[in-house]
């Protein structure tokens, strides 16, 4: 009977720690958007993609940014899936999406999720973006012209087009250059702290920023083996991740662009960044909300984007 309780045991841990997606294969945690969405590892050159797909027609691409993972988009997932096919998957090296066995940037995160989306069945896609998920949509629509038919950019900065060097320099945003074997031992078994430095600062209010549940979530997804620094790869990628930009905007977009941000953060600098990129820009700052505009105002976000990508 001890022997029988102990592989119990033993079992329940194994649950708790390892979950099975419907492909079968192991992943970290559970990404539940409910009925109607599955979540899929697709193989990739390198590695593989964690990808929750749901819904019906057109598709839509949501990429998330840093500080969190594809479970951000679950609001907006369920409202857009009655019309729209959504895919929306953890960015190489964040989430449940394994760590690259190549060098991690905007540029090669793109070619990885658009490999998966291609997998998946599908081609022709609209792409959205937040934060450093923006800087991977704009390199998908920017390397794939023809394939994106839409891109949504919501509260962060376009790395190589003209603007973006104040706020790269920014004394107050130490967290670009902040990566490397020192910083790792200074955070590890301190995630919980660096990461409400993200949630709180950034945020117009602190306290209707990332919910408790999902802040625990969200540390415990990075504070695993390995995924702090793949996190920190995409800010060390910035100054590849500029000269890679400032050549691809000497080509101007010609699809639909929404520029969505907070006037408490990045909304203006970015709708100003995004002119530069297409002659058919719409431009969104909302009113008292900061980095976080999922959850600082999510009816106006949702609303702002769902209209735009409902736009004929």
């Amino acid at each position: 009977m001890r022997y029988v309780s102990i592989v119990t045991l033993r079992f329940a841990l194994l649950a708790l720690c390892c979950f099975v997606s419907s492909t079968g294969r192991v992943m970290a945690f559970p990404v539940d958007f409910g009925p109607g969405f599955t979540t899929r590892q697709v193989q990739v050159e390198g590695g593989m993609v964690s990808v929750t797909v749901g819904g019906h027609g057109p598709v839509v691409v949501l990429l998330h940014g840093y500080g969190e993972d594809s479970r951000m988009w679950k609001p907006l997932a369920i409202a857009l899936a009655p019309k729209f096919t959504v895919v929306a998957p953890d960015l190489p090296g964040i989430g449940n999406s394994s760590i690259p066995n190549g060098e991690i940037d905007m540029s090669s995160s793109a070619r990885l999720v658009r490999s998966a989306v291609h997998s998946l069945g599908y081609s022709k896609v609209f792409v959205v973006g937040h934060d450093i998920g923006l800087m991977v949509a704009y390199a998908y629509a920017a390397i794939y012209p023809a394939e994106v038919e839409r891109l949504a950019l919501m509260d962060a900065f376009l790395p190589g087009v003209a603007g973006w060097e104040p706020i790269y320099d920014n004394p107050d945003l130490w967290h670009f250059r902040f990566h490397g074997p020192t910083p790792l031992a200074l955070v590890s078994g301190r995630e919980r702290i660096y990461y409400d430095y993200y949630w709180n600062d950034f945020a117009a209010d602190a306290k209707h920023s990332i919910p408790e549940a999902q802040r625990r979530e969200y540390t415990s997804a990075y504070a695993r083996p390995g995924r702090m620094a793949a996190g920190w790869a995409y800010f060390e990628s910035f100054p590849k991740t500029a000269v890679d930009f400032a050549k691809l905007a000497t080509t101007q977009l010609t699809i639909p662009v929404l520029s969505i941000g907070g006037d408490k953060s990045l909304g203006a600098p970015l709708g100003a960044q995004a002119k530069l990129i297409s002659p058919d820009v719409t431009v969104i700052v909302l009113k008292h909300a900061g980095h976080w505009i999922m959850e600082e105002a999510p009816a106006e976000t949702m609303s702002a984007l769902t209209q735009f990508l409902k736009r004929k």
